[in-house]
């Protein structure tokens, strides 16, 4: 029996993957056969161990592959192994006890308040959207949102008198979050002077922010207010919507704020996701020892 035949029909036809996704499965492993020299008999990659597997990262490891490469690579191997091990073509899925290559986090990009701030005071109020996007990025920054929980905000989910409003997250998934009487007023003046001219079709009577034909703003608006706006400040950094959910994290961070209260605001289901930012705010704290401390200049 070929067993790479059948596991690339497998891959075509019970998991339904693209060619594209398929022929990269089967580079994965023409590497790995490659390697141990099983040229003259594919099938004898059945016999690797998690010896041969770790002498093969080492190797792609001397080859100067990087490691997001590397456990790619590793997971392709890993869907082979555990297609054999449910076939019962093997015992001992030789994956299962090789560790993948460490990734690392990279940090978020995070502006920091002066930096928003010069955003926002950029912002041409006499034009048509100005005061719709002063209340954009104020939402943005004040409650730490989403781009898509941004746009789908609807009117109706704005508590005023409890300060809170209502967002719809990942998976469908509804949390409150405060907000501040600042950005009420805002939206509110943005409501009562601006919205009030733009008549809304019948899908977005109650959503919150519109474009001229009265329809919800896309993502893809929502990038291109916030780039244009980050470089009249003369931001150089690379920034988008989601930047301002980070930097909503972070300084409720740096300024104290719990880490589970910052958890439930953002709406992550594990703690570990909303930890990066304490991985930023040590930064931010080392960042200023070594600026500022006697010992640490030079």
């Amino acid at each position: 029996m070929d067993y790479l035949k059948s596991f690339d029909s497998f891959l075509r036809l019970e998991k339904s993957l693209a060619t594209n996704s398929v022929d990269a499965y089967n580079h994965d492993i023409r590497l790995l056969i490659e390697f141990l020299g099983f040229e003259k008999s594919p099938e004898s990659i059945l016999k690797a161990g998690k010896a041969d597997l770790r002498r093969f990262l080492l190797h792609l490891t001397e080859l100067g592959m990087s490691a997001n490469s590397q456990a790619r690579i590793l997971s392709g191997l890993r869907s082979f192994f555990n297609f054999l091990l449910i076939e019962k073509v093997i015992e001992v899925d030789p994956t299962l006890q090789i560790e993948s290559p460490s990734l690392g986090r990279k940090l978020p990009e995070v502006l920091s308040f002066e930096e928003i701030d010069s955003m926002i005071q950029v912002i041409d109020l006499s034009q048509k959207h100005g005061q719709r996007n002063k209340t954009i990025l104020e939402l943005l920054y004040a409650c730490g949102l989403r781009v898509s929980e941004l746009i789908t905000l609807r009117i109706s989910h704005i508590y005023h008198g409890e300060g809170f409003i209502k967002v719809t997250g990942k998976g469908d998934k509804e949390r409150l979050i405060p907000i501040g009487d600042q950005t009420l007023k805002l939206i509110t003046f943005y409501m009562q002077e601006h919205r009030i001219h733009i008549k809304p079709t019948r899908m977005f009577t109650d959503t919150l922010f519109l474009n001229d034909r009265g329809k919800g703003l896309s993502r893809q608006m929502v990038f291109l207010i916030i780039r244009d706006l980050a470089a009249k400040a003369g931001i150089h950094k690379t920034i988008s919507p989601h930047t301002f959910r980070h930097s909503f994290a972070t300084h409720l961070l740096e300024g104290g704020a719990d880490l589970r209260a910052v958890q439930q605001m953002l709406g992550h289901s594990s703690i570990t996701t909303t930890e990066i930012y304490t991985h930023i705010d040590r930064s931010y704290l080392l960042e200023t020892i070594v600026s500022f401390h006697p010992r640490s200049r030079k």
